[in-house]
C-alpha cells in the first residue's frame, strides 16, 4: 500500500481560514478507503466559539456526515499539533491515526503540554505521525502572526 498524503487539503482549509481572520489551522476527516468525509478550518471568531478548532468541526462535520458518534478507522489530518480539548476529542471520536504538521509548543497537546494520549485516562490513543507538511504549516502560521503584529515575513 502506497502512502497518500492529505495534508495538501487540510493547509487549503487553513489558509481559507486565514483569509477569514482565523487562526490558520486546517483539518481533514479521511476514511479507510481514502476519501475525504469532512474538512474545516478555525472558525473560532466567525462563530463566537471557542471551541470551533478546525479538528472538532470536522470531527463533528464527519460524525453527522456518517451518522455515528465513532469514527474508528479514519484518520485526521490536521495541519498544527492538536490541543487539549481536541486531543480530547479525537481520543472520544476512536480516530485511528492523526497526521499533522507544525508543532505546537505553547498550546499542544500531543507532543507538547498535556500530552493528552499518554495520560493514564485516555481510553483510546491514535497512532501520531508528526511533521507531515511542517515547513508549509509553519510558514503559514508565521506569515499571520507576522502579519497581526504589524510586520512583514
Amino acid at each position: 500500500m502506497v502512502f497518500r498524503t492529505h495534508m495538501a487539503h487540510a493547509l487549503e482549509q487553513a489558509r481559507a481560514a486565514a483569509a477569514r481572520g482565523e487562526v490558520p489551522v486546517g483539518a481533514v476527516v479521511v476514511s479507510p478507503e481514502g476519501r475525504i468525509v469532512a474538512a474545516a478550518g478555525n472558525r473560532t471568531r466567525q462563530d463566537h466559539d471557542p471551541t470551533a478548532h478546525a479538528e472538532m468541526l470536522a470531527i463533528r462535520s464527519a460524525c453527522a456526515a456518517l451518522g455515528c458518534e465513532r469514527l474508528t478507522g479514519h484518520d485526521l489530518y490536521v495541519t498544527l499539533e492538536p490541543c487539549p480539548m481536541c486531543a480530547g476529542a479525537i481520543s472520544s471520536a476512536r480516530i485511528r491515526r492523526v497526521y499533522y504538521g507544525a508543532p505546537d509548543p505553547k498550546s499542544g497537546g500531543v507532543a507538547h503540554g498535556a500530552r493528552v494520549f499518554s495520560h493514564p485516562q485516555c481510553h483510546h490513543a491514535p497512532e501520531i505521525y508528526d511533521g507531515v507538511g511542517e515547513a508549509d504549516a509553519s510558514a503559514l502560521l508565521r506569515a499571520f502572526f507576522s502579519e497581526r503584529r504589524g510586520g512583514g515575513t
